[in-house]
């Protein structure tokens, strides 16, 4: 087999190695494992602790929160897509001039509810001067926003999960993007915002290149089009930016892929199982997804294509089960169904995962092998 040859068995030890799955990384490494997969997806934070410990020795939730709370390692911010992530504070340069050049899929909106890039413009200014040196609520900066702005950005236009919300909040996401709001840590049950503190710059067309670069190491083997889903940009805009890097093709059981020039697939490991929960990287940003999730894992695990919408069951590196996990003060019940019968080895480790899931939830969790009978998350 020539060195531009590699088998999906390959991929997925490669893959499941950088991702500190096959062997999870000291402690003092959690950040720069969170950048090495190019963030935790966090609008669910409970998943995202998940996600994070899973790939950290001995970690528990308490750790992640450390690290993002009071260590401040780890920030919370508007990442990949426009989703909420968890990236390493030390990366979050690079990150926000990846963000502010790329072009963006935006959502289509009324010119009657639509922000125009004057007002946009007016609303990102409004909220860095509100969040310097502040934490503030949702509420506390829209009110911050319609008094540097006018009442036009408060104006409830914009159809939410419970009604209407205020035209300024558009902007968020670009905010983030331009480095100036980022999460804060709750007050209660509420959110807040508040503004990073960021030494130096990176300007964005050598951020851009990095980000690809770095998801290319995660993700790869994998092509522009993968790339451009994974980010959310347009698919000949990421072909270009592929056209400029120091690419290499390989050949995947057949297909042809790309990696970076003088990448290799030593990676090796145990044969691995790993319960991972919503939205965990390894998924959405693995493909091609009819390897990752092949047959039923396809119809059981992906929603439209979309991963991440179910906990997975993974063996090898490739989907084979859905789980679920209920929790009930101190317990945690564990319901898996797996796709494929487990061999004897296999429901042991199954069962070593099991507890280190209840490890990382700080809770005593209990296993279950049969139907899981939730819906994907939306």
């Amino acid at each position: 087999m020539s060195r531009a040859d590699l088998t999906w068995s390959q991929v997925c030890a490669r893959r499941l190695a950088r991702h500190g799955l096959t062997a999870p990384v000291p402690r003092d490494g959690m950040a720069d494992q969170v950048g090495v997969i190019c963030g935790a997806h966090a609008q669910v934070m409970a998943a995202a602790e998940m996600s994070v410990g899973l790939r950290v020795h001995e970690a528990t939730r308490a750790d992640v929160r450390d690290a993002l709370w009071r260590e401040r390692t780890l920030v919370k911010t508007y990442g990949p897509r426009g989703t909420v992530h968890l990236l390493p504070t030390a990366e979050l340069p690079l990150w926000t001039a990846a963000f502010s050049t790329m072009p963006r899929i935006e959502p289509s909106r009324p010119p009657g509810v639509a922000l125009t890039k004057v007002q946009t413009d007016e609303v990102v200014a409004a909220i860095a001067d509100a969040l310097a040196g502040a934490e503030l609520t949702v509420d506390e900066l829209n009110d911050a926003v319609v008094a540097r702005t006018g009442d036009w950005a408060g104006e409830l236009v914009m159809p939410a999960f419970t009604g209407l919300w205020p035209r300024w909040r558009q902007a968020i996401t670009t905010a983030a993007y331009q480095g100036v709001l980022v999460f804060g840590p709750n007050r209660g049950q509420k959110i807040t915002y508040t503004r990073p503190s960021m030494t130096g710059t990176v300007p964005g067309p050598d951020a851009l290149r990095a980000v690809a670069r770095s998801y290319l190491y995660a993700y790869g083997p994998a092509t522009s089009q993968h790339f451009a889903q994974w980010l959310s940009v347009p698919r000949p805009w990421a072909a270009t930016l592929f056209s400029s890097l120091d690419l290499e093709p390989v050949t995947v059981d057949g297909e042809r892929l790309w990696q970076n020039a003088g990448d290799s697939a030593d990676e090796a490991g145990e044969p691995t199982v790993r319960l991972l929960p919503y939205f965990d990287a390894y998924g959405v940003g693995s493909h091609p997804r009819t390897n990752v999730f092949p047959a039923v894992a396809g119809e059981r695990a992906l929603v439209g294509g979309q991963a991440g919408v179910m906990p997975i069951l993974i063996l090898n590196g490739v989907v084979a089960g859905v789980w679920h996990g209920k929790r009930s003060g101190r317990r945690l019940a564990v319901t898996v169904e797996p796709f494929v019968t487990p061999t004897a080895k296999q429901r042991r480790q199954l069962d070593e995962q099991v507890q280190r899931v209840g490890e990382i939830s700080e809770a005593q969790a209990t296993l279950t092998i049969g139907a899981v009978t939730v819906t994907p998350h939306k």
